[in-house]
């Protein structure tokens, strides 16, 4: 009887089994089949959205492109009136040195042009400008249609061209030089002129040369009128003084010292403590009276000056 239970149990428990594994399929290929229409959706949308892309593209491809036609069908106008305008002026200008060539009158400069507007160009405006200037100026040459003797002469005739310009800027350029020497002296003359007539309003001579007008000195404060005395004028107003009177007292005692020493006797020595100087030991005493006398003065003299000497060496050589 267990057995037949237990048997029984067990087909219940792989019924039940099966069936959970039948749904558990079920289950997943259904979660297959919906993954599977996602990912064709993303893929739809992933086309959709390429191709707006590229739609997106191309609209804006195509408005960069007619911009840019515009804008180079704009600058060939512009041009195209620049050039007609240019070639207008040069057939003027050539109309115009034609006829003055017939008169034999001498070639007037063309009217100058707007300074503003010359100076606001632009580099690029100014090469295109001389540009079409000059393909109009310059004219290209058909050689194929010309012959040996036509190829000939306008080789010539560009060659005498080439040394009239040769010879006109040569000179140009001594022109430029000669103006250049006479400014300079030009310039020399006037600063002759400036420097007379700083002398002669008492300034210094380089003060009217200068870069900046001189200062202005007025002859003080409380007058209104400007000072033309010169730097030395001025220099002795402020001479003088303690200096001065330091000086006048100085030669007045040199003077009075003078006038003392002058008044010494030439002769007659002085006595030192009732002593004759240059006495000898041993030696008489000499009377008063006598020192103005006879032989004996000029040799007490004499003594006297050797004595001084050897008191002065001596002296000398203790201070060494």
């Amino acid at each position: 009887m267990a057995s037949a239970e237990d048997k029984a149990k067990k087909g219940e428990l792989n019924d039940q089994l099966k069936e959970y594994i039948h749904q558990w399929r079920d289950e997943r290929a259904k979660e297959e089949e919906e993954l599977k229409r996602l990912k064709e959706k993303q893929a739809k949308r992933k086309e959709i959205r390429i191709e707006q892309e590229k739609k997106l593209a191309q609209q804006k491809r195509a408005e960069e492109e007619k911009i840019r036609k515009e804008e180079q069908e704009k600058r060939e106008a512009e041009a195209l009136e620049k050039k007609k305008a240019l070639e207008d002026a040069e057939r003027k200008r050539q109309e115009m040195m034609a006829a003055q060539k017939e008169k034999g009158g001498k070639q007037s400069q063309a009217p100058a042009m707007d300074a503003r507007k010359e100076m606001s160009k632009s580099k690029e405006q100014v090469e295109e400008e001389m540009k079409i200037s000059l393909s109009i100026r310059i004219k290209p040459l058909n050689l194929d249609e010309m012959d040996s003797d036509e190829v000939r002469n306008k080789c010539n005739q560009i060659w005498n061209t080439i040394v009239v310009l040769e010879t006109d800027k040569y000179d140009y350029e001594q022109r430029q030089l000669d103006q250049d020497y006479e400014f300079k002296e030009l310039a020399e003359r006037q600063k002759l002129q400036l420097r007379n007539k700083a002398i002669k309003k008492g300034l210094d001579p380089e003060s009217f040369t200068g870069a900046h007008p001189p200062t202005i000195h007025m002859f003080s404060k409380y007058e209104r009128r400007t000072d033309t005395r010169t730097y030395g004028d001025r220099k002795k107003l402020y001479e003088g003084g303690w200096e001065v009177i330091r000086a006048e007292s100085l030669d007045a005692i040199w003077k009075e010292k003078y006038e003392e020493w002058s008044k010494r006797p030439s002769k007659k020595l002085p006595k030192w403590f009732g002593e004759r100087p240059g006495k000898k030991a041993g030696d008489a005493e000499t009377p008063e009276g006598e020192e103005d006398g006879g032989e004996e003065a000029p040799a007490e003299e004499e003594d006297y000056d050797e004595e001084e000497e050897e008191e002065e060496e001596e002296e000398e050589e203790e201070e060494e």
